[in-house]
């Protein structure tokens, strides 16, 4: 048994209330390819529940002056905030990135989706998933790691989230790449899962965790689950121990990631790794995979440097991506509200992405943040 995890208040699920605010917000938008496409079938009065219960957490909160009692409200409500965060962000995730929603090293002449795909390979190889596991990943987004993984190792994957949209559009590209048999999509808050104890051969998670309250819950919660000698990894987000809390620019990138991200509470490195060991992992690997040496940093494509760019499908990302195009995105996104075809609180979205990234490069270039530490547990034979 892992020892008893520290008490955290977890939101009342109601998954019914979520279906119907779902289908209210989103329509038919789900079978959409993605991107503007989608945006433009949202329902306009539920998107303003959305824009109001995210900001709420945000508005008007300068680093300077967040409190305690401000984070403590974050977290309080973080599995309302994750969820409409990505009731908002989610197509124009797909519009500037694609389908898996994390970073990733690249190698020199390595296109954008490649080493995407890469970075999801080795995680599966660090953690041993064989053909035929029962695997769970923990906060799935649409899929496209959890397809990407089912593909590589021929195993069994549920993908668990506590986002409706992202569960139906998961689940339909599941079904239009023939991955149904191997692939499901569930819904449910990682820090109150419904699967019973040791369910699961392996258990990983890619950069998803981080928007938990605190991560000994969400760590705790994926131990119950998985089965004894079983072995978790993830890529975490996480502040490094050169974060300094009394440090006003520190504050304001960390703020800065956590607004445009949908992240209530992160936390530094050390806390991490404190996390997985009070849970009762046996820590087998740890290591920041940014600070690998690497010619090409993990940021440049939300910093927009064209200099790294590796092919010339890469130039779209990196056009996207630069500041000038993301001034574009932000006028773009302001005159289809304007003319009723987005719904409001679209171009608010899109500079909170825009803030967060560049949270994300000063956090990067100031030694600050990591999106990719990476942990790997076993969870003891007995």
């Amino acid at each position: 048994m892992a020892p008893s995890k520290p008490y955290v208040p977890l939101e009342k699920e109601d998954h019914k209330r979520d279906a119907e605010f779902m289908k209210a917000l989103h329509g038919k938008s789900t079978e959409a390819k993605g991107g503007f496409s989608a945006i433009i079938g949202k329902d306009k009065e539920a998107q303003k529940v959305a824009v109001n219960e995210y900001f709420k957490h945000f508005d008007n909160k300068r680093a300077e002056e967040e409190t305690d009692a401000d984070r403590e409200a974050r977290t309080k409500e973080y599995a309302t905030l994750t969820r409409h965060y990505y009731n908002l962000a989610t197509d124009l995730y797909e519009y500037g990135w694609g389908q898996s929603f994390h970073f990733c090293r690249y190698a020199v002449g390595e296109p954008f989706y490649q080493a995407i795909a890469r970075h999801e390979h080795y995680l599966a190889m660090k953690i041993g998933i064989q053909p035929g596991m029962k695997v769970l990943d923990v906060g799935c987004g649409i899929g496209g790691p959890a397809r990407e993984i089912a593909k590589f190792t021929d195993a069994h994957i549920t993908g668990l989230n506590n986002n409706d949209y992202q569960i139906e559009r998961a689940t339909r590209y599941a079904v239009k790449e023939g991955l149904s048999g191997q692939l499901k999509f569930v819904k449910g808050d990682f820090m109150q899962m419904s699967f019973p104890d040791n369910s699961f051969d392996a258990v990983y998670a890619i950069e998803a965790t981080v928007h938990a309250p605190k991560l000994e819950g969400v760590y705790g919660e994926i131990y119950r689950v998985l089965k004894p000698g079983g072995v978790f990894g993830v890529y975490e987000w996480l502040m490094t121990d050169n974060y300094d809390k009394d440090n006003v620019e520190h504050r304001a990138i960390r703020l800065a990631i956590e607004e445009g991200n949908g992240i209530s509470n992160m936390v530094t490195i050390s806390e991490g790794l404190s996390a997985m060991k009070n849970v009762g992992f046996e820590l087998l690997h740890h290591e920041d995979l940014s600070k690998k040496g690497d010619a090409i940093p993990w940021y440049w494509g939300i910093a927009g440097e064209m200099k790294y760019m590796q092919s010339y499908w890469d130039l779209f990302t990196a056009l996207r991506m630069t500041h000038a195009g993301r001034r574009i995105v932000h006028v773009f996104t302001g005159f289809m509200e304007l003319v009723g075809l987005a719904p409001p609180g679209t171009k608010k979205t899109a500079d909170a992405l825009a803030k967060g990234a560049d949270g994300l490069v000063a956090g990067a270039k100031q030694d600050l943040f990591t999106p990719m530490y990476l942990m790997v547990g076993r969870k003891p034979a007995n």
